[in-house]
């Protein structure tokens, strides 16, 4: 991730919370649906409220009268406590012929007095609408018969100051518990919490990278092209802006205007000695290097440059069939001695200014060819005349791509964003540290157009300044697939047009 000295900034939380939505949104859609579920695995409990006065013998004399109210108010916390006895509970039992205990009753019964008055609320509990309701009423009726055997002989109305009912109890129409409402929300507050934990812990554990700052702040090596992903460029279709046509259809304009910043990049990377002879190459297979290989010739082809594509990977060549063009002879047969550089070079529609190289045979030592003198040598003369190209092996499964940047001015390490992971790329840098070769920059391939990890660079708005196709591209005439160029030497095939097969025949009967 973006960090700086180890710590991770504001934004990449921020990134990593947009880049696990639909986790979060997931684990709070599960929270909220766990809120409910609890709800519905809850006993429900109704709570029905009545009130009883607390109230004295009346009297005609107003001064017993007052004294009577007096002796009421004076007996309103003692009935609070009676209200509480396992005795009130027994006689409400037998009143509504429960099967229950009285400690278990009794904690189904609250009873309060609001201040400076004589009214005494009884508030019941029960699974029932109608048992809640029958429990307040009844309540009253049982502190009453408990009063009159204080207060009095025991016979009802016997005593001085009584309970007598108030309001009566109104039958509930919601539980009280479990209250729906609530548990939907704590239930999506928790999963809330737990998909943002989740976000930020993937966040801070993820080591794939994402961002170009993150490469270039953990590496100290330049990120110099950024290439989106998007939809046409495919196994059998992976050549963008060609000429011909024969390019994937739809909307590559953002890839061909990626590619054309890293063609940018790389002329500007040493004005005084711009590397010519540059590797691409990958931590591991899968990350598309042959076909940012072959797009980039290409690319540089159409700036006007004489381009070398030399598929350099001798284990699993790639080159030729992107290019649509033979395998048959190629770089090991020249290095072999068993085939003229001339003989295998070959041209290709797709641009005039470019000639490929391609494997060739399989040779069963790879590294120790690639390294030869004879290569060096050929890479040399190349140069010469050419930018050369060339698609190496990854850097980690075989050593030949180390070797080949060794002998070149260079190597663009490709990575795939959200796969390649740091440690990789890391790995990779030091095999070409160890090789004594030099990391010209890193290209970061199949880039989201859109999301947490979307390019900073705006692609989707660049169709407004849409480009006309280079002029070198366009002034370039269609060439037959295929056609070898034959000329006495490389100067001679990079300049000769590819519409003489007249004059190249002539020419190979002279050598005859």
């Amino acid at each position: 991730m973006g960090t700086t000295g180890g710590v991770m900034e504001l934004r990449d939380y921020v990134r990593g919370l947009r880049r696990h939505w639909l986790a979060i949104l997931l684990l709070t859609l599960i929270g909220v649906g766990a809120g409910y579920g609890w709800a519905q695995l809850q006993t429900p409990v109704y709570t029905a409220g009545a009130s009883g006065y607390v109230v004295s013998r009346q009297s005609e004399d107003v001064g017993t009268s007052t004294l009577g109210d007096s002796l009421a108010r004076s007996r309103v916390q003692s009935y609070l406590d009676i209200a509480g006895w396992r005795s009130v509970a027994e006689n409400a039992i037998d009143d509504l012929g429960l099967d229950t205990t009285p400690e278990a009753l009794v904690q189904r019964v609250t009873v309060t007095n609001t201040p400076d008055t004589v009214i005494m609320k009884i508030s019941a509990e029960a699974e029932t609408a109608e048992g809640a309701r029958d429990l307040a009423s009844a309540w009253i009726r049982a502190m009453k018969v408990e009063i009159d055997k204080i207060e009095g002989d025991g016979t009802q109305g016997s005593a001085t100051v009584t309970v007598i009912p108030g309001d009566s109890a109104s039958l509930p129409t919601d539980p009280t518990f479990p209250d729906l409402q609530t548990a939907l929300i704590v239930g999506g507050i928790l999963g809330l919490g737990f998909g943002i934990a989740f976000a930020l812990i993937r966040t801070v554990s993820d080591r794939r990278i994402r961002a170009a700052e993150d490469v270039e702040q953990k590496t100290g090596v330049a990120v110099v092209g950024t290439i989106p992903l998007v939809p046409g460029l495919d196994a059998d279709n992976r050549l963008v802006g060609a000429a011909d046509g024969s390019g994937p259809k739809g909307n590559t304009f953002a890839v061909e205007e990626a590619l054309r910043a890293l063609r940018t990049n790389l002329q500007f990377m040493d004005v005084d000695h711009p590397p010519k002879t540059i590797v691409v190459t990958s931590p591991l297979p899968g990350d598309g290097k042959s076909t940012i290989a072959c797009n980039l010739a290409l690319t540089l082809a159409a700036a006007g440059n004489t381009v070398v594509l030399v598929d350099g990977d001798l284990r699993r060549s790639m080159v030729a069939k992107i290019m649509g063009l033979p395998g048959g002879a190629g770089l090991s047969d020249v290095l072999a001695g068993r085939a003229t550089l001339v003989e295998v070079l070959q041209r290709t529609p797709k641009s005039n200014n470019l000639l490929v190289l391609a494997a060739g045979s399989v040779p069963p030592n790879p590294s120790e060819v690639l390294g030869s003198e004879r290569m060096h040598a050929l890479l040399a003369d190349l140069t010469k005349h050419a930018t050369v190209i060339i698609d190496a092996p990854p850097l980690l499964p075989v050593t030949d791509g180390a070797v080949l940047t060794h002998q070149a001015d260079g190597a663009l390490v490709v990575v795939t964003l959200r796969k390649t992971t740091q440690d990789l790329l890391d790995k990779a840098l030091d095999t070409l540290k160890k090789a004594r070769g030099r990391a010209l920059g890193i290209v970061l391939n199949k880039a989201p157009l859109r999301g947490a990890d979307a390019s900073p660079y705006a692609y989707a708005y660049r169709h407004e300044y849409a480009a006309t196709p280079d002029a070198a591209a366009q002034a370039e005439p269609p060439v037959p697939a295929g056609l070898v160029a034959e000329t006495s030497d490389l100067a001679d095939l990079a300049s000769a047009p590819a519409s003489e097969p007249e004059a190249a025949a002539a020419r190979r009967g002279r050598r005859g």
